[in-house]
């Protein structure tokens, strides 16, 4: 496979523990250094095995998936009860951009491609048993919702499955949780700005797609909408409400979900 990155660094796997492994890549999208965090199942002779986007929200990195909602525990359980087949799961940073970045592009960065391009060729070139054939999911919370949804729908060759838990729904909802002014994160048409926005401009095939959000989320309203208006489109489905709010115990419990929609076996 030729090399995209000028430089890679991966974590020595004496160091590692939890079958965790650490990528650092230079990407031209950032300017700079992107990092990932990921899981890898340790069983032996795979290949082309599914790859999972994971993005954390606003305020986190690489590290928060693992860190706070023990994700890699969480999968492992269930690969070793046959619920699930293997998978890797990719953790990237979204680019440390102030608060956070929303995926987007902006700032003479490329948060978007970051995601879509970056972390999957880091991926297949640095941890073997994902390859060229490996079908690509898509995952997150909040601020990663929006991510999550937004890209797979944008870029539906890229990506299999799409699953959101208490998502943003539309750029403006960002006020809610970053201090940076919204001007800075506009983009040049506005259907850019709102999962809907994206949508209604495919025409084709559209990954499957699940999403779902906590009774007492401040996102909840939100979400409904989206619902609503999917249904409306007779978009297929699915969509979720759990008791829980906006918090790592909940997205603990429902990230879950997630990796059992993917579910590759």
């Amino acid at each position: 496979m030729e090399k995209q990155f000028r430089t890679t660094e991966i974590s020595n796997p004496t160091f590692e523990s939890n079958n965790l492994r650490f990528i650092t890549v230079k990407s031209n999208n950032l300017k700079g250094r992107g990092d990932i965090c990921v899981f890898v199942p340790p069983l032996a002779n795979l290949a082309n095995i599914p790859l999972a986007i994971l993005l954390h929200g606003v305020y986190g990195s690489a590290w928060s998936w693992s860190q706070q909602g023990g994700v890699h525990h969480t999968a492992w359980e269930l690969m070793q009860k046959g619920a699930i087949g293997p998978m890797v799961i990719a953790m990237p940073s979204d680019g440390l951009w102030g608060d956070g970045s929303g995926y987007l592009p902006h700032h003479q960065r490329d948060f978007e491609k970051w995601i879509v391009d970056d972390v999957p060729t880091a991926v297949r070139q640095n941890i073997s048993m994902v390859g060229d054939m490996s079908p690509v999911y898509i995952s997150g919370l909040s601020m990663g919702g929006f991510g999550a949804l937004r890209l797979g729908l944008k870029y539906p060759e890229k990506f299999q499955a799409i699953s959101a838990h208490s998502s943003i729904t539309h750029l403006d909802q960002m006020a809610l949780f970053v201090a940076e002014n919204l001007s800075g994160y506009t983009q040049s048409h506005s259907s850019e700005h709102s999962v809907l926005g994206i949508l209604d401009k495919q025409s084709g095939t559209l990954p499957k797609i699940r999403f779902d959000c906590g009774t007492e989320d401040l996102l909840l309203e939100h979400n409904r909408t989206l619902h609503q208006a999917l249904k409306q489109r007779k978009v297929p489905h699915i969509y979720e409400e759990f008791k829980g709010g906006h918090e790592w115990s909940y997205w603990q419990n429902h990230v879950k979900d997630s990796l059992l929609f993917f579910n590759p076996t």
